[in-house]
């Protein structure tokens, strides 16, 4: 098979083009536009051992933001290099396969998304285990249901709240960045186990999309204070915080937090930017409370997918859960989505359709 540039894009002998999402330069600060670029690609020439898959639906997440500085957190995934293409979730379908258990049409996911076209090593994953390629169950749901509530989004909220937090019904929680992706499914995880259910989110439109749509018990906009609001709805203090957020969000969440509480440490989006937030000078209250503070990655629970899947397609089917979409379209809008989401200006699970 034969690659030939045409008219800036590369296309395959089949006419099939090829382009991914390359890092122009490192942000310096919050992430913009320009810092990406989509340029045309080699497209993949099957080969033994491997599965050729045309990527369908994108997967946005918050954590590729930690790729894109020089230099990533330490025991994190590499820091990508200037000219070196993104990578992430995404559901493709498989148009040529090499290996067995998987066939031309088959619905699969792995990590090589921000590309048309991608040639699949089952044994190799750029984002570790979770990207490992897996058959998905298509009647299970949509792509777009696969790639979210019942993908790496889903097993995070799960994950979180059920094997970190120990949730139980009579608990009190609080989730910051309610209104995203793992957020929005964490929140009403634990409203569908039987909890009271606080969000905090960056907009009036968010919060009340909180109450109206997702119907939590409380939200408020923590632009306008954490304190106040955390005391007003939640008198006497809280059982479990779901932390997206870190810095002040965890400050306060240590403040409200009550005797033997739990915090699901998922992420820390106030530092993403280049700047991480101080460490909160009330962290003694973890002692003085005896709270159990820990940080989680979703691939450590891999294993766990098929439960968390089967429990989460079972709230949706029963209508007690659901997970909104801010659908971008084509491979070129995705550097558009990266830094809507990275924003606030998103609500839900932020997702580009590539085919």
């Amino acid at each position: 098979m034969t690659d030939t540039a045409l008219h800036g894009k590369a296309f395959d002998s089949r006419g099939r083009v090829n382009r991914e999402v390359r890092l122009v330069r490192h942000p310096d600060g919050a992430l913009a536009v320009g810092d990406l670029e989509v340029v045309p690609a080699e497209m993949p020439v099957m080969a033994p051992g491997r599965v050729l898959i045309r990527n369908l639906l994108l997967s946005v997440d918050a954590a590729t933001r930690l790729r894109l500085d020089p230099i990533s957190p330490p025991g994190y995934l590499p820091a990508l290099k200037v000219g070196e293409a993104l990578a992430g979730m995404v559901v493709g379908e498989v148009v040529e396969s090499d290996v067995e258990g998987f066939a031309p049409g088959d619905l699969v996911h792995h990590d090589l998304g921000y590309r048309d076209y991608a040639l699949v090593d089952p044994g190799n994953q750029a984002l570790g285990v979770a990207g490992s390629l897996a058959k998905l169950d298509s009647e299970l749901g949509p792509p777009e249901l696969q790639v979210g509530l019942l993908g790496m989004t889903g097993l995070t909220a799960w994950a979180g709240l059920f094997e970190v937090a120990s949730l139980k019904p009579e608990d009190v929680v609080w989730v910051s960045a309610a209104a995203g992706a793992v957020g929005s499914v964490a929140a009403q995880l634990a409203k569908a186990h039987g909890c009271r259910v606080i969000g905090s989110a960056g907009s009036a439109e968010k919060v009340a999309y909180l109450t109206d749509t997702l119907g939590l018990d409380a939200a408020f906009n923590w632009r306008d204070g954490l304190d106040g609001p955390l005391a007003e709805f939640a008198p006497d203090g809280i059982d479990v915080y779901f932390d997206s957020v870190g810095g002040e969000h965890l400050r306060a969440a240590l403040d409200q937090l009550r005797p033997y509480g739990r915090v699901a440490l998922c992420g820390a989006i106030a530092g993403y930017d280049g700047q991480p937030p101080s460490a909160p000078e009330n962290l003694f209250a973890a002692t003085t409370k005896d709270l159990n503070l820990r940080g989680f990655l979703a691939g450590t629970f891999a294993d766990r997918l098929p439960e968390a899947r089967a429990h989460l397609a079972d709230l949706w089917g029963s209508g007690r859960l659901t997970l909104d979409l801010a659908r971008y379209e084509g491979l070129e809008s995705a550097p558009q989505a990266v830094v809507d989401m990275l924003s606030g200006r998103t609500i839900g699970k932020c997702v580009v359709a590539l085919g």
